[in-house]
């Protein structure tokens, strides 16, 4: 009996308590067309969500919808980290000397097959940030006279990575800002005018879902497009993996930086840097690895001791997304999203920041009431939301067009819940 079947069958208490790590690693993932239905079908379907809801333990606080910061673990994950925790705490550095190694490589194995990377592309850090700091920190191939181009909704500490790495090259930067609104075509045209446009530009930071508004851009094309420019492209996907169903060659590019404590749901601590096998040479080694000749992937990140246990569990949090369904999870999340987005969009008090199109958006969607485009006028929205309603979220700045409040479903809310935003917004708008 198929996972799913088998907790809906159960009722969320009793699959509360046989969802085991065994369970995970040995049931089989229900077919994403069963009962001839699409994931779209499934994604509504509030009897095949609740017992994978009631894989959560949330704080009944609050209505969460901030779940852009880092992903709640589910409890067969959370079980699995307290047991690798006390596991490496018990055995200390006999376990980390002797038998980490050989316990981490199957797993960092899986990830890479999972993703479509050679198990040479692919390095553990800790975070996306650190991924992306040790490409753009690490590139190579800038000369006195290059540009780099980043845009207003890429991540913050990566603008000033790209920054810092084009004052230490003697390289300018050119900083674009993306339309609103905006369509698929409308955003390759975007990077393609400013490309023509600054002929010098050799180094292109491209955010696959901006942490800002949401916003996906056409991370494929955009890459295929600037390679006939002589540009390449670093991508970061801290917020897509996980959050939508891709492998590797989906996004065509040469550098990347994952998370995967956010929409993978591992724990807090966990991400990858992937180079492509045959540009390992245009990323330089970490200032504290000195290999002899190019050396490996391994040596373009130095991060010293990290938590053994998180990366342990990268194996629970991966079996839990694939039970799920990584299809089905993207669709679940772009549903809740639509539930409230889509349902405000025709009101001509609010701004909508991502389009309808489903290729241009995911789960995270960012709002503007029309005209209050402050930091602090969006934090005092921010503030009512919890306040009068009990709906967390957070303001995003930045935005060339001004601030803005992001809301970020996840697999562990509901159709009530998007619903409930709908009214606190309508109550606000009249408010403001």
């Amino acid at each position: 009996m198929d996972f799913t079947r088998r907790l809906v069958m159960k009722g969320a208490a009793v699959a509360a308590a046989s969802f085991t790590t065994e369970t995970a690693c040995t049931a089989a993932p229900v077919p994403a067309s069963a009962g001839e239905r699409t994931v779209q079908d499934i994604a509504s379907d509030e009897a095949f969500w609740r017992p994978i809801v009631a894989q959560y333990d949330v704080t009944p606080d609050v209505v969460n919808f901030e779940n852009g910061y880092w992903g709640l673990m589910a409890k067969p994950v959370l079980e699995a980290f307290v047991r690798n925790t006390e596991k490496v705490n018990r055995h200390n550095s006999w376990y980390a000397r002797r038998d980490y190694y050989s316990d981490i490589q199957p797993i960092h194995a899986r990830i890479a097959d999972f993703l479509g990377a050679g198990q040479d592309e692919i390095v553990f850090t800790r975070n996306a940030t650190e991924s992306l700091q040790g490409l753009v920190g690490g590139y190579n191939r800038l000369k006195p006279g290059d540009a780099v181009m980043y845009s207003d909704l890429d991540y913050d500490s990566i603008q000033t990575a790209m920054d810092t790495k084009a004052e230490g090259e003697g390289a300018s930067v050119v900083r674009i800002a993306i339309p609103e609104p905006v369509t698929f075509d409308g955003l390759i045209d975007t990077y393609r005018q400013a490309l023509e446009a600054n002929p010098n530009v050799r180094l292109l930071l491209l955010t696959h879902i901006s942490h800002r508004t949401g916003l996906m851009i056409p991370v494929r094309e955009i890459v295929k497009m600037a390679r006939g420019f002589n540009v390449d492209c670093i991508v970061d996907a801290a917020h897509s993996w996980g959050q939508i169903d891709f492998r590797m060659e989906d996004l065509g590019a040469d550098f990347i930086g994952f998370n995967l404590h956010k929409w993978i749901g591992a724990p807090i601590g966990a991400g990858l840097m992937y180079i492509r096998r045959d540009r390992l040479t245009d990323i330089s080694p970490d200032i504290s690895e000195r290999p002899e000749g190019v050396g490996t992937i391994y040596h373009r990140i130095h991060t010293g001791t990290t938590n053994f246990a998180t990366f342990l569990t990268l194996k629970d949090a991966l079996d839990f997304h694939e039970l799920v369904g990584p299809a089905r999870k993207a669709a679940r999340v772009a549903y809740l999203r639509d539930l409230w987005a889509e349902e405000m969009r025709d009101d001509d008090r609010i701004e909508i920041l991502t389009p309808p199109d489903r290729r241009l958006h995911a789960a995270i969607t960012s709002f503007r009431f029309r005209d209050v485009t402050s930091v602090e006028d969006n934090k005092a929205i921010v503030k009512a939301l919890v306040d009068k309603h009990r709906i967390f979220t957070v303001h995003r700045d930045g935005v060339a067009n001004g601030a803005c409040v992001r809301v970020t479903p996840t697999l562990y809310n509901t159709p009530d819940q998007a619903f409930q935003l709908v009214r606190a917004l309508h109550s606000l708008l009249a408010e403001f």
